[in-house]
């Protein structure tokens, strides 16, 4: 994006001016361990997600936008509910107060397939310091929480007949209590950042349904979070 669109370096280098270190350093030659820290990593994809859709022009015109997680910021902005500048100081926001959550509570997540939603509900309630967090479909939940809550609820789960219990590749336990810190910190960024009506519905993660007032959309982001 950033060598063959013109439009793209504009925006890259912009993100570099408002974050104040060049992401795009890291983002086209950082090690895999810089790319993981999640304040880097928000604001890499949120960047390209958002990038590829203004570099589209008039090709893009959604009837509704949706997100995951962090993408839900990147389908705001591409809703026209949201400017570039705001959504990624916002994302920059979101993505320092989750990593201080993360090191003050060193958390992880994991990918359970092919078990019924409540099965992994009930033995995630059995195990301390681990929830379900991200009902992505039909036989694919993820669950959250601490490292060794995790890793225990994964041996639980695959001996109660998952398929697979497989620990994802992230920095924390995004999407569980764990978050609650950073949820408190990002309240208050949120509450003062200018969101207005979106061009199409916003169908956002936390009731899975779509949403055009700024207040509603507000709320749900800073829900989001735990």
């Amino acid at each position: 994006l950033y060598e063959s669109d013109a439009n793209a370096r504009v925006f890259f280098e912009h993100a570099n001016n408002i974050l104040g270190f060049a992401i795009t350093e890291v983002m086209f030659n950082g090690s895999d361990e810089d790319l993981k820290r999640t304040n880097v990593t928000q604001p890499a994809i949120f960047l390209h997600s958002v990038i590829k859709a203004r570099v589209m022009g008039d090709a893009f015109q959604p009837a509704m936008v949706a997100g995951h997680s962090l993408g839900e910021f990147s389908a705001l902005v591409a809703a026209g509910a949201m400017e570039f500048s705001d959504g990624l100081k916002l994302v920059a926001a979101r993505a320092n107060a989750m990593q201080k959550a993360c090191e003050a509570q060193p958390g992880t997540m994991a990918a359970i397939l092919g078990m019924e939603d409540a099965k992994v509900e009930e033995i995630c309630a059995t195990i301390p310091g681990v929830v379900p967090a991200n009902y992505n479909c039909p036989g694919q939940l993820v669950i959250s929480g601490t490292i060794d809550a995790v890793n225990a609820a994964c041996e639980a789960l695959k001996a109660a007949g998952a398929k697979r219990a497989l620990v994802l590749q992230v920095g924390g336990a995004f999407h569980s209590p764990l978050m609650e810190p950073a949820r408190v910190e990002l309240e208050t960024a949120i509450a003062f950042t200018p969101i207005v009506n979106p061009r199409c519905p916003v169908y956002q993660n936390v009731d899975a349904r779509p949403h055009t007032d700024p207040a509603r959309i507000k709320a749900n982001l800073i829900a989001q979070l735990t």
